[in-house]
């Protein structure tokens, strides 16, 4: 792996969560000095206590709304590079509660900038966001980092608000102190030890293990469907670009190749093939008549004529890895060797 990571000192926000437990195990492995603040994790079981990541990196039980604890953990661990994960990622929590997303996913990402407008040691900052910024239009054109930021929920309008909230503060202060800043809208992500609600590959297989027919709310809905490396290696590789070169700092979309943007349907077939055992399922009717886009596609040009960069798994090898992590938990191995294996063969 890169030595570049070696010592270096990083800061995860929002580490316990699925996304950021991967990124960790990933720096970890490269030999960076890891902190995180976040929350206890929100489901049980969790990937962050399935790595037993709690002897391994510097942990902060802290809310990002709470600025001034923030600040103090900033000012001991002086990182040099910022992973900032920390947010109400669940679009349906949003409605059931958006004062607490706009709370978390907004202001939280204004104390995270805060604290490295106020102290001296951060080089390089990248802000995760999501695919949803967009205003989306339900057209068939994949969307480019230029396009119009609004999204329609409130989850995904939020992590907008997050965007701009980060451009203010790279044109009005990062700008002049020389730190680099990237903002990162990936696809749907998927990838063994996502536990949360409302998310179909979880939902696939709690359903599976239950015996029970894999119920899908929205069969018809295409999305950008990438496993989780695809996604935390971008996210890995940017902050050390843009820490060597600030010329590459900027905003990234990064997914999946065009013929990989699957319909949830594709996916459920998909899980169902590879799982066997009579896994199956079926459409369903939802209580929830919230709204969610249809269609959403995103243009990597950027990342590819900039950085090089380009998907290493297509969307079948993404569920297959995705289906051998749960199949895997389920019959009781060790599952941070088993994490650490498929990022060693992703790597490879």
């Amino acid at each position: 792996m890169d030595n570049f990571y070696k010592g270096k000192k990083i800061l995860i926000t929002g580490n316990t969560g699925f996304k950021g437990s991967w990124i960790t195990q990933m720096l970890l492995l490269m030999g960076a000095d890891v902190t995180g603040i976040a929350l206890e994790p929100v489901t049980d079981p969790n990937l962050y206590e399935l790595l037993n990541q709690r002897q391994n990196i510097n942990e902060y039980i802290a809310d990002i709304r709470d600025y001034d604890r923030l600040l103090r953990i900033f000012k001991a661990e002086k990182p040099e590079i910022v992973f900032h994960l920390a947010a109400q990622p669940i679009v349906l929590e949003s409605y059931r509660n958006p004062r607490n997303t706009y709370d978390v996913n907004v202001m939280g990402t204004v104390n995270v900038c805060e604290c490295i407008r106020n102290t001296e040691c951060v080089s390089s900052f990248v802000n995760v966001t999501t695919d949803k910024v967009y205003l989306n239009n339900e057209w068939e054109f994949p969307y480019r980092e230029t396009d119009w930021l609004d999204g329609y929920e409130p989850y995904s309008n939020s992590k907008s608000c997050s965007e701009l909230v980060t451009a203010s503060y790279i044109r009005s202060f990062f700008g002049e102190r020389q730190i680099a800043v990237s903002t990162c809208r990936a696809g749907n992500v998927i990838g063994g030890g996502d536990f949360s609600e409302f998310r179909i590959i979880p939902d696939c297989f709690r359903d599976t293990v239950a015996g029970r027919k894999i119920a899908v709310r929205n069969p018809d809905s295409v999305r950008p469907y990438q496993h989780i490396l695809e996604a935390i290696s971008f996210y890995i590789m940017v902050a050390e670009r843009q820490m060597q070169d600030k010329a590459f700092a900027g905003s990234y979309n990064v997914g999946p190749e065009y013929l990989d943007c699957l319909k949830t349907r594709d996916v459920c077939k998909l899980f169902c093939q590879i799982w066997g055992d009579h896994a199956s399922w079926e459409a369903t009717n939802s209580e929830r008549q919230a709204h969610e886009a249809n269609l959403l596609r995103l243009d990597t040009s950027k990342a590819k004529s900039r950085l090089g960069w380009r998907p290493a798994w297509d969307a079948r090898r993404a569920v297959e890895e995705t289906v051998q992590w749960y199949k895997a938990f389920a019959a009781g191995e060790d599952m941070k060797k088993f994490t650490e294996f498929q990022i060693k063969n992703y790597v490879k």
